[in-house]
């Protein structure tokens, strides 16, 4: 037990340098892009994407840092802009869908599924994803819920900005690394468990969704590859698993960053865990048809 408590807490101090070195930078700069008003220029281009997810256009900057690179560069990038938490709760089910595309599209293919499909999956299930999310009542998210970017104090300099934003970075960094320090020893233990231990000799449907939706689909498709290598799972098995994990992965880790900001938990998990039931299980039936047999190489 100690020696896997010291083999966590190295990963957890890893990890936190590698937060520190990631969300300081990208922080500050947001705040940059806010104190020269760049941050409306760069939106434009996303204007009516930003429009249609409900969220202010400054925003976008932070969209495309979670599809592009990930979920800790989207809360850089939106931590400066002080979101109510209806606003965060729509950015966490988006981008809790579509996020680091490229790195994990490249993890499914080496599962066998087509980068393709992760990729249009993943975006249009992403967007209808967050479609209850906008149409529910503003009383589910507290008082002043809805509305665009909140009135900040303007610094009477770029140094005094420059300063207070290496702080409030600093203090958000030491928040996300306490949470992930947390998560990180959580899920060795639950890792090391006997009853995880003997489940991971023999993988089955369920137990491997659950896997990818507490330890993140790097975790359960690393899993499935090996399973799949061995011939222990169908096509359609592969198919299925990862279409349900792709909408639905990570729901502690990935959620809870967002919650630090006022994001609502359940909905978040009860939107997710819906989509991907209903997304996996009509996709499922039109590659039983042979519609989509070709996404997943034999």
């Amino acid at each position: 037990m100690k020696q896997l408590l010291a083999e966590s807490l190295r990963s957890a101090v890893a990890s936190g340098l590698l937060i520190l070195r990631f969300v300081v930078p990208l922080y500050i700069l947001a705040d940059i892009l806010l104190y020269f008003d760049l941050l409306r220029y760069l939106g434009v281009l996303f204007t009516p994407f930003t429009s249609l997810l409900d969220l202010p256009s400054e925003a976008a900057v932070a969209l495309a840092g979670g599809v592009l690179i990930n979920i800790y560069a989207a809360i850089a990038f939106a931590a400066p802009l002080e979101l109510t938490p209806y606003q965060w709760t729509v950015l966490a089910v988006f981008l809790g869908v579509c996020h680091s595309l490229v790195v994990e599209s490249a993890i499914m293919a080496k599962l066998g599924i087509s980068s393709l499909y992760s990729v249009l999956l993943r975006t249009i299930g992403a967007c209808l994803s967050v479609c209850p999310v906008l149409l529910m009542p503003s009383s589910w998210f507290g008082a002043e819920s809805r509305g665009g970017v909140a009135a900040a104090v303007q610094p009477d300099h770029f140094g005094e900005m420059l300063l207070g934003s290496l702080g409030q970075a600093l203090l958000l960094a030491v928040e996300i690394i306490a949470l992930i320090s947390a998560i990180i020893v959580a899920m060795d233990l639950l890792k090391s468990s006997r009853f995880l231990q003997r489940h991971l000799q023999r993988v089955n449907t369920s137990f491997s969704i659950i896997v990818g939706q507490l330890l993140g689909i790097t975790y359960g498709a690393g899993i499935l590859i090996r399973e799949a290598g061995r011939g222990n799972l169908s096509r359609e098995n592969i198919f299925f698993i990862g279409t349900f994990l792709m909408i639905c992965h990570s729901l502690i880790e990935d959620v809870l960053l967002f919650v630090l900001f006022g994001a609502n938990y359940w909905i978040i998990i009860g939107v997710r865990l819906t989509a991907a039931l209903l997304i996996s299980i009509v996709l499922l039936h039109l590659f039983r048809r042979s519609s989509l047999n070709r996404i997943v190489r034999p």
